[in-house]
């Protein structure tokens, strides 16, 4: 895939016969993800329309339907499992999502978190029309607590934080087709770890301050991330704040600041090696100027994290 490539694609159930429809409309979601269960609730002539942006690693889908029911069972997640979440954002019609013996409704202005690899169902109305975005669960796990990510997250997307993660992803899907594969993925990123924040944020049972903490924290080493001396103990200095309190403050978070340091450097490694400003570096060079101390421990840790090796990724990229 070029670096120009974002995939780009328009579908409505129009262009077949009005019999047709409704397994057209299945066979089309489906293939944008995974095999769930339909229920129309006025039969044949249904009447949908798709428009997709896609790069190997995000895709978000925006649609405008008739009324339609979707659902998967736990038959559907052994025959098609996909362990990536959904971000979903109704703009137009509300959305009621049951999930965990939760139901949920989420009018326009209001986003979910959602994996699909848990039975759930979501029932559109007529005229329902919304933006529903692939993220890789690997740019969510760490970032989320094992309670938030066993659970949807329904969270405002109206103000503040959650305006900026909505503006984002609409204003990616806006501009998907005029931007490069890695514009559209570094901007979606960007998005998760903003709206990651933004759900830590609302539900975090801790004390304020230490969210407030934490996020200045992973602010400092994003910043300092090339710096080979960053430690806890650095962070902790150059923040005027102890050691401990840099310890509890990512702890909320289940993490620590070794492995904190170690995954931002992962994530920066990652992006270089599908940025075509690095495509001239070598994959030593990526991996010493980013602290690792040999390229066979860089390799190691890369392939721990991500399930692939950094040579995968470079050419996954070309």
């Amino acid at each position: 895939m070029s670096d120009r490539a974002v995939f780009v694609e328009t579908a409505m159930t129009r262009t077949v016969a009005p019999r047709e429809r409704t397994e057209y409309w299945s066979e089309l979601i489906n293939s944008y993800h995974r095999r769930l269960g339909y229920a129309f609730p006025r039969g044949g002539d249904f009447d949908g329309r798709t428009t997709l942006r896609r790069t190997s690693d995000y895709q978000i889908v925006g649609w405008q339907s008739d009324a339609v029911t979707y659902y998967r069972t736990h038959g559907h997640i052994r025959g098609d499992s996909d362990d990536n979440f959904r971000l979903l954002l109704p703009i137009a019609g509300p959305v009621d999502l049951w999930q965990a013996d939760q139901h949920m409704r989420l009018p326009p202005g209001v986003g979910c978190l959602v994996s699909i690899d848990q039975p759930f169902a979501f029932a559109l109305g007529d005229d329902t029309k919304g933006l529903l975005m692939t993220i890789p669960r690997r740019e969510v796990d760490h970032r989320l607590g094992r309670a938030q990510l066993s659970a949807a997250h329904p969270t405002d997307l109206t103000s503040g934080l959650g305006r900026v993660v909505a503006d984002l992803v609409a204003g990616l899907f806006d501009e998907g087709s005029s931007l490069t594969r890695h514009q559209f993925d570094t901007v979606s990123a960007r998005a998760v770890e903003l709206l990651c924040m933004h759900i830590v944020g609302d539900q975090s049972t801790g004390p304020s301050h230490l969210a407030d903490l934490e996020a200045t924290v992973r602010h400092y080493v994003r910043s300092h991330i090339t710096d080979l001396d960053l430690t806890g103990a650095t962070i902790a200095r150059a923040l005027g704040w102890s050691v401990r309190q840099v310890q509890l403050a990512l702890q909320q978070a289940g993490t620590t600041p070794r492995e904190l340091i170690k995954e931002e450097r992962l994530q920066v490694a990652y992006s270089r090696l599908r940025n075509p400003a690095y495509r001239d570096w070598s994959i030593a060079s990526i991996a010493i100027g980013l602290g690792f101390g040999s390229a066979s421990a860089f390799s190691t840790a890369f392939r721990q994290r991500f399930a692939a090796s950094p040579r995968d990724i470079r050419h996954a990229g070309k």
